[in-house]
């Protein structure tokens, strides 16, 4: 990992419904209080692109969890995604 990014978990995948063949990836932080959010359009059935355990992303990139639930959900997912799968595992 580069020193100037930041490991991100996948924490939550939705399918858009304002959008047909879009896929909502969420990301965040071990400690739930950041989160990346991803999106990705199906093209077709044969579109192969892994979804990986976890990315490196710029802080930059990275948005504020204000919700202390959410936040809570976010810390133990990606608690769990940590403990359980290497960082590039396809999930």
């Amino acid at each position: 990992m580069e020193s100037d990014k930041v490991r991100v978990w996948l924490v939550e995948r939705t399918y858009s419904d304002d959008e047909q063949n879009l896929i909502i990836l969420i990301y965040a932080t071990p400690d739930g209080e950041q989160y990346f959010r991803k999106e990705r359009a199906l093209t077709s059935f044969t579109d192969m692109r892994d979804t990986t355990a976890a990315l490196d992303v710029d802080p930059d990139n990275l948005g504020t969890v204000d919700n202390e639930n959410e936040q809570e959900q976010y810390a133990s997912e990606a608690t769990r995604m940590a403990e359980t799968h290497d960082s590039n595992d396809p999930i």
